[in-house]
């Protein structure tokens, strides 16, 4: 421990002790420093999150070492693709979805079809098809998918639309699910809102709620992005005159790439790929590589709000995107990058190579690429909203060579206003995604506390601690009869658990039953917001321990907690490890259970969990409404502390008193809405399927309070909806807290 510390906290005692003729536990446990690190571990789950990464990377890489042949190579891509496909849950989509031309756009030697098809029941896409005009008797098809930047209009699109029908193609560019006229927002416009904001990246932005939604469906963005692309592939091949074999699928750069690759891989219809900035080196990357590359690079990539990016159970199951991308081999493939590329190092291409070699087929290998990087400028840095024309030009040459399409001796510029492409009618709106998730995702009620630990125990692996801590007590000290211990449990690894535990005199060899305290800010405003109860629980004769669990507490890799946040990024890195946060911070609450069940001052079967939110609730009157780079968005709940109290309780064998304040009243509520204020760490994917939470509540055996609960905007539920969801004796009455767990605790 360092001196400073060492003495700050012995001025501390000393001020306290001072104190001890006022009868006052309560400010005493206020002013009480909740320290115990020595100093606090900002990147400690970063750097766990890291270091699984690494170790999926080098297995992932021995793995790749011992491949000598074709048929090595495809016993290893079939697994990993058929994980790939499970993950993702994507199925063939069905062939009697409806589809329906609005308006027709001729131009010279060209029209253009808006088009508008399910994809899904009650899922519209919303497409412009640009065709030959006449139609030729064979020709191919050219499915592109757009960036994150803009929706099927931007000119660059329509400039590839234009240019290849005059050339004989038959070229279909779809809006993405969440963006144009797909958007799964209000915000068109700067008129939209009255505060500051950017309209145009709204759509971007919003990826990341909808992404959550799906995720707490079971389903996930990238999955729901790619069955459009395999129905777009249907509406291609479903064309007179469509060449069969003549299919090519392009992925722009800034997130179109990704759902490209992934489809490719799904679906052996797709003759070709380019898929930009996806399997290998990023934008981000730092230019050239080293030499030790090889070794060095990060193949998996790590976890950020966009959920295209970071594809769930990929280090855990190995579908890296290189391999994603390599399973295209032996069809034809263009590894393209928006900016200069470092052919000779890149680790990645060399696993290309080797691949396509190994079905003598490297004449079917191709790449292209622009100059300078993303922190350059124009012209020098090749920027682009989806495809550029200087990446345009390493395209040309290849689909002549492998297709016969013609090259353009001159690109059209052609660019018409958005509102002519645009494809939905005014008497026609589609329903959004949450609509049609709320009203499909009802889980499965009146389930039964052992099916339930199944069930969660299959979402929550890492829930389950696998030995007991280890338990190191950094410092003892008395505050007036109250004696204060500080602990240090070490749950796994690498992984801390600094904990305050809180005992009362007691008569001798007498054992007293214990209150866990949890909650995300930690333990240290745990002190300063429920001192009063935590004082009465003392005074009642029953010890409280307050842990902060792994990313809480001493260990928050910072406070910030939205979209952007450190926090965010970890949880994303978690499930592409095949882990929740949620998760593993059960494991740890679990593991303080086990401790102090095997300590001889305590009652191992008067455990009681006490899981809080210090965050308040968004009034009724505030606008929930607003962008997602506003100024003053609406406040994030803080459920962590109720999630893994209602967790811990149900998988423990020895059920314990549960009281939640403040936390989520369930997962579905995150889908009544296109807008979400609760964190991303508090996200468990498939969360719903078991029959949600209310499901577990009502399962505990032990005794449950809950009070204060608030939805999926951070507002507070109503009383008579909480006893609808968990039974009238769940919710709270007017009987005090800490009486009323001194009462369960008896």
């Amino acid at each position: 421990m360092g001196s400073g510390v060492l003495f700050s906290r012995m001025l501390a005692v000393a001020l306290l002790a001072a104190l001890l003729t006022q009868d006052d536990l309560a400010a005493r446990l206020r002013e009480l420093d909740a320290r115990v690190l020595p100093a606090e571990q900002p990147r400690m789950i970063s750097r766990d999150a890291r270091a699984r990464i690494e170790l999926a990377n080098q297995r992932e890489s021995d793995a790749w070492a011992g491949i000598q042949n074709k048929e090595d190579w495809e016993r290893y891509r079939d697994a990993r693709i058929l994980a790939l496909r499970t993950s993702l849950g994507v199925d063939d989509p069905p062939k009697a979805l409806g589809e329906k031309v609005t308006k027709t756009l001729p131009g010279e030697g060209y029209v253009i079809e808006n088009l508008v098809f399910e994809s899904r029941p009650g899922l519209f896409v919303t497409a412009n098809l640009y065709a030959p005009a006449p139609a030729r008797e064979s020709m191919p098809g050219i499915l592109i998918v757009h960036s994150h930047h803009n929706p099927k209009t931007q000119g660059e699109l329509q400039d590839m639309g234009v240019t290849w029908a005059r050339l004989g193609c038959v070229v279909l560019v779809m809006d993405q699910l969440g963006h144009g006229e797909r958007r799964q927002h209000p915000f068109v416009d700067a008129s939209s809102y009255p505060g500051s904001f950017k309209p145009g990246r709204q759509d971007y932005y919003f990826r990341h709620i909808t992404g959550l939604q799906l995720q707490v469906a079971g389903q996930s963005l990238t999955g729901w992005m790619v069955r459009d692309l395999l129905t777009g592939v249907d509406r291609l091949l479903a064309r007179p005159g469509i060449d069969k074999n003549r299919i090519v699928l392009l992925g722009s750069v800034a997130g179109g790439g990704d759902p490209a690759a992934v489809a490719a891989a799904l679906d052996r219809r797709i003759a070709a790929v380019v898929p930009f900035n996806f399997g290998g080196p990023q934008p981000e990357t730092t230019y050239p590589l080293p030499g030790n590359a090889e070794s060095s690079f990060n193949y998996a990539g790590s976890g950020s709000w966009e959920p295209t990016r970071n594809l769930p159970l990929s280090a855990r199951d190995g579908f890296l995107p290189w391999v994603i991308v390599g399973s295209v081999a032996p069809r034809k493939l263009i590894y393209g990058h928006e900016f200069e590329w470092d052919r000779d190092r890149d680790p990645v291409w060399k696993r290309f190579e080797k691949i396509f070699s190994a079905y003598d087929a490297a004449g079917n290998l191709a790449a292209t690429k622009g100059r300078g990087s993303v922190k350059g400028q124009a012209p020098e840095s090749t920027h682009c909203n989806n495809i550029g024309p200087v990446h345009r030009r390493g395209i040309y040459p290849q689909l002549r060579k492998w297709f016969d399409i013609p090259e353009p001796e001159k690109e059209a510029q052609e660019r018409r206003p958005a509102a002519e492409l645009a494809c939905l009618t005014p008497d026609f709106k589609p329903r959004l995604a949450h609509e049609i998730l709320f009203e499909r995702t009802t889980g499965r009620p009146g389930r039964g506390r052992e099916a339930l630990v199944q069930e969660w125990s299959a979402l929550l692996p890492e829930a389950t601690p696998a030995a007991a801590p280890k338990v190191t007590l950094s410092e003892s000290l008395k505050l007036g009869s109250v004696a204060v211990e500080r602990l240090v449990l070490e749950t796994q690894p690498g992984i801390v658990v600094p904990a305050i535990l809180l005992l009362p005199a007691g008569a001798a060899g007498t054992k007293l039953p214990v209150v866990i305290g949890i909650a995300q800010a930690g333990k240290q405003e745990f002190l300063k917001k429920r001192a009063e109860e935590i004082a009465a629980i003392l005074k009642g004769g029953a010890a409280v321990c307050l842990p902060d669990l792994r990313g809480t507490g001493e260990t928050r890799p910072g406070d910030g907690r939205g979209r952007g946040s450190e926090s965010t990024a970890v949880a994303a890195t978690e499930l592409m490890l095949g882990r929740t946060l949620v998760g593993l911070r059960v494991h740890d609450l679990r593991s303080v259970m086990r401790h102090l069940r095997s300590r001889d001052d305590l009652k191992r079967d008067r455990i009681a969990l006490w899981g809080d939110s210090f965050a308040p609730p968004n009034p009724p009157e505030l606008r929930v409404e607003v962008p997602l780079d506003a100024d003053k968005p609406p406040g994030l709940a803080e459920p962590l502390g109720g999630l893994v109290a209602f967790l811990a309780g149900l998988l423990e064998e020895e059920s314990p008193v549960v009281c939640v304040r403040g936390g989520l009243v369930n997962y579905r509520s995150i889908l009544s809405s296109p807008f979400c204020y609760v964190p991303y760490d508090a996200i468990i994917p498939g969360a719903i399927a078991p029959g949600d939470l209310p499901n577990i509540g009502t399962a505990l055996q032990g005794v449950v309070r809950l009070e204060a609960m608030v939805d999926g905007l951070n507002r507070a539920v109503p009383i008579e909806r909480m006893k609808e969801l968990y039974g009238e004796k769940r919710v709270a009455s007017d009987e005090k807290l800490p009486d009323w767990l001194l009462r369960a605790l008896r």
